[in-house]
């Protein structure tokens, strides 16, 4: 695939339907689109070479003006929605609703794109319905959530689905490659990426994300009892926290300058913007929340991992590890466990996924109940020592 479709591999099927919709075919054309997919299949790269490829004279070249300014991020009838809160209220709805019913300034459509639609709340959602039932003539709606079911069903039944697939391991090292990484390391990072593409280039890219996914990989072998599942959850949650604090840290701090210049603040906390700043401290809270949690979810899913490799072990698929530097470890407790106890562990896993994402639990809580029960003794009897 070439142009703005270059980078959605795998992904030809959906292409193909993107392309004729781009050209006018008015079966395929409509003004609300759902991109779903695994998370890392790229469902907000796809919503962006779609609107790209709509605002493109030659239907997504990747080389003009309207293609790298969408790609980009600075077309200016192009909304992009990337929220690093928890979720997107009311407020956030009703402006972007406010700037959908304006007339493309440069651009063929005004496009308002939501990658996060899966945390639009009830409230936010009423007030989006409207929008995407009654839209204006050129306008067009393209949200992303990991699954249709995740999308309230009001606004998932008015739309296309435009469903991604997982990428296999071979081409996003064929990707890697193709972006300058060594042929060793980008079959490394595809295959323990396990489809996530973004993951998979942080991976290749950096050697400190490949030592922090090691040491996650040894935490089930130094699991022995209750204090070291305690111990090594408050590391893990330290960890994740520290890297959201070193991430957010530069931005805060020019956020926070360029509102005491916009209020006129020299020095202190003067009474009259306290709630200008009281505000901007939620958002950076709840930015920085976001990003210790998607620090987390990547500690599930090298576990996740791990424990795939031990079950297919103890159950003689043949398939190969995800994991072969940590194959000694995951053979031993495979050979003192059973099948039951893995498949519980997995379980776990998914439970406390659930426990951060859908029910917000504090970190440090949906941590030390998973390794409790990755430290456990579990079914048929057998210990794990």
């Amino acid at each position: 695939m070439t142009g703005v479709w270059a980078d959605l591999i795998g992904q030809e099927r959906l292409v193909a339907l993107l392309a004729k919709a781009v050209a006018g075919d008015a079966h395929a054309m409509t003004h609300a689109w759902l991109f779903t997919g695994p998370p890392g299949s790229g469902r907000s790269n796809a919503a962006k070479a779609f609107a790209a490829a709509l605002q493109c004279r030659a239907g997504g070249c990747g080389k003009c003006n309207a293609c790298l300014t969408t790609l980009s991020g600075a077309h200016p009838d192009i909304t992009l929605v990337r929220t690093e809160a928890l979720s997107i209220g009311v407020k956030e709805v009703r402006d972007l609703v406010r700037r959908s019913m304006t007339s493309p300034a440069t651009g063929r459509f005004q496009i308002i794109v939501v990658e996060d639609a899966d945390r639009v709340t009830e409230r936010g959602a009423d007030a989006l319905l409207k929008a995407i039932e009654e839209p204006a003539p050129r306008t067009i709606w393209l949200l992303c959530a990991p699954n249709a079911e995740d999308v309230v069903v009001t606004i998932r039944s008015r739309c296309r689905l435009a469903p991604l697939t997982t990428p296999s391991a071979a081409a996003i090292a064929q990707l890697l490659q193709r972006d300058g990484v060594n042929p060793d390391v980008a079959e490394f990072a595809a295959r323990v990426s396990q489809g996530h593409v973004g993951r998979a280039r942080a991976l290749a890219r950096d050697e400190g994300a490949r030592n922090r996914r090691l040491e996650v990989l040894r935490i089930p072998a130094q699991l022995l009892g209750v204090g070291d599942a305690l111990t090594a959850a408050a590391e893990v949650v330290d960890l994740a926290a520290a890297e959201a604090q070193s991430l957010t840290a530069e931005t805060d701090a020019a956020e926070l300058a360029k509102l005491s210049e916009a209020l006129g603040i020299t020095r202190g906390r003067p009474r009259s913007a306290a709630a200008a700043l009281k505000e901007l401290e939620e958002q950076q809270d709840a930015r920085r929340k976001r990003l210790q949690r998607d620090a987390l979810d990547r500690v599930l899913t090298e576990l996740t991992s791990y424990y795939r490799d031990v079950l297919v072990l103890q159950t003689s698929a043949g398939a190969p590890p995800i994991n072969p530097e940590v194959s000694a470890e995951a053979q031993r407790l495979a050979s003192r466990s059973a099948p039951e106890a893995t498949l519980a562990k997995l379980d776990a896993i998914l439970a406390c996924r659930n426990a951060l994402e859908e029910w917000n639990v504090a970190p440090l809580l949906a941590m030390e109940s998973l390794l409790l029960a990755l430290a456990t003794t579990s079914f048929s009897g057998v210990a794990e020592r």
